[in-house]
């Protein structure tokens, strides 16, 4: 396919062809094209492509004008020059193929890879190249990719695309439309679709309700289901369904680019790259733990066009237990964990305005008690070793430390476990913790009693003070609902207090 590339694809292809051999991470947000990309690498012998969703599998063979295999459930490639491959079915077909049988391999949905059945694949295979690509920025609940990938060689974000002129920007809004995911199991990382369905079934009042309200020109409505889909539409005047036994879906496009079709609800078809030349708001009914379904629905909406300002995200919510869904914080990288969901309704605006809501919601009594809980499991899951340093992590994974006289940050590490220094050099995330331990070690000893966990530690199982009890319920009347003063231990009363107090 003949396909004109934007200045930073063709950087990206430069790039990864002067490194020559190893192992490389490209990060490349959501709108940018990153299949394009890779499928305009110059390759070096026969091309392997891992997806880690089934339904992306096909996606990408409609760029290359090669031949082209498939490997995912009945299908069985044949020697072609580009193989694209289900993660799930090609780990059990390494049998039919030779370790160097592919001198490239691309693993889209990279932040996947450190998984066992990628490792298994990877290490199996000898490439001259392995190309991850990733659309979405590492999260704290991520494993570490350094094992899989030696070196970050290309960056675009989403802020960088948007200031850039490639997407454009993003207005978020929330509308609690009342279901209940708490019994609906997780299968292959996401929530199951049958049960899925079924627990979405009686929310399409909301929903049309959220699109007349909060939505505004032509509205693409992601549905959990056909059936599901089929509900919301009858709720909408002049919408229409489309699935995949819908015929003329590209006359269909057209008319509602035209603004003769008002709003369009499909079922898991938009999400797979088709052009949608205007699409002004985005309402997300399809819930979804997975980052990268959830960054392609709202990429069908980041298109520029001149009749469009800016697209108007909707995220429907609901409950869902201890399962972290995605919305819009979910493209940076931000998970709403720390923050108590009677506040999480407050999570709206410019998408880049966010971060700053976020970090001030979640600086409330309920995240400083769970502090050291949420920070010890997320070192162990990392392997990081944190020297009992009493940090408080925040929403974007920035470690913290106050103690009277000064403030510690450590940014959130990246897909490989490098942290920013000061200077602006990267280094690895561990070496960062090591230097801050050894500067509190060597001059802020008087304030062990503050960073030294093991310290507060000792003196803190005991029940909070009368005194701290009254200062917290005098300091934190807002807060009050978030805090068990019956349960409530000296060492959570002081982590409240010297919040507060500073």
């Amino acid at each position: 396919m003949n396909i004109k590339l934007r200045d930073y694809q063709q950087e990206c292809i430069d790039t990864l062809y002067e490194k020559g051999g190893g192992r490389y991470l490209v990060q490349m947000a959501t709108g940018l094209g990153k299949t394009v990309t890779f499928a305009n690498l110059k390759r070096h012998g026969r091309m392997l492509i891992l997806s880690h969703r089934e339904e992306l599998v096909r996606q990408p063979l409609k760029y290359f004008d090669c031949s082209t295999g498939v490997e995912m459930a009945a299908d069985k490639s044949h020697g072609e020059e580009v193989v694209s491959a289900s993660v799930q079915s090609i780990v059990h077909r390494l049998n039919r193929f030779e370790p160097d049988d592919f001198g490239t391999i691309i693993v889209d949905e990279a932040h996947h890879a450190a998984a066992k059945t990628y490792r298994k694949i990877l290490e199996y295979f000898e490439p001259y190249q392995l190309i991850g690509f990733t659309a979405t920025p590492n999260r704290s609940d991520k494993a570490r990719l350094n094992d899989v990938f030696d070196e970050i060689v290309f960056k675009r974000d989403l802020k960088w695309g948007i200031k850039n002129k490639y997407l454009c920007d993003i207005d978020c809004k929330r509308v609690d439309i009342g279901f209940d995911l708490r019994d609906v199991h997780t299968r292959g990382g996401d929530y199951a679709p049958g049960e899925l369905s079924d627990a979405m079934d009686g929310t399409e009042d909301a929903i049309a309700e959220a699109y007349r309200t909060l939505a505004k020109g032509a509205t693409l409505i992601f549905a959990s289901s056909v059936e599901h889909a089929h509900k919301i539409a009858d709720k909408i005047d002049g919408a229409v369904v489309v699935s995949a036994e819908t015929k003329g879906r590209n006359e269909i496009i057209q008319a509602f680019t035209r603004r003769e079709i008002p709003c369009l609800v499909n079922c898991m078809i938009f999400t797979e790259g088709t052009d949608i030349p205007l699409v002004e708001t985005i309402i997300i009914a399809r819930p979804t733990q997975s980052d990268s379904l959830y960054a392609q629905m709202v990429g069908r909406g980041l298109r520029l066009h001149p009749d469009k300002n800016k697209l108007t995200l909707i995220d429907c919510v609901g409950i869902t237990g201890r399962r972290s869904l995605c919305t819009a914080p979910s493209l940076l990288g931000i998970d709403l964990e720390e923050i108590p969901k009677g506040k999480q309704k407050e999570v709206e605006g410019d998408l880049f305005e966010l971060p700053e809501l976020i970090e001030r919601l979640a600086d409330n009594p309920q995240s400083w008690i769970r502090n050291v809980e949420t920070v010890d499991l997320w070192a162990q899951k990392q392997e990081y070793e944190l020297h009992n340093i009493n940090f408080f992590q925040m929403p974007n994974g920035d470690l913290k430390l106050h103690i009277p006289t000064r403030d510690f940050i450590i940014p959130a590490p990246d897909e490989l476990g490098n942290t920013v220094a000061k200077n602006g050099a990267e280094m690895p995330m561990q070496e960062a913790i090591d230097m801050t331990y050894s500067l509190l070690c060597d001059k802020y000893e008087n304030d062990r009693y503050i960073w030294d966990l093991e310290k507060v530690k000792a003196w803190g199982k005991c029940p909070a003070t009368e005194a701290q009890t009254r200062l917290i319920k005098r300091r934190c009347k807002k807060d009050l609902e978030y805090i068990n003063f019956d349960t409530l231990t000296k060492m959570q009363a002081s982590m409240i207090i010297n919040r507060i107090k500073n």
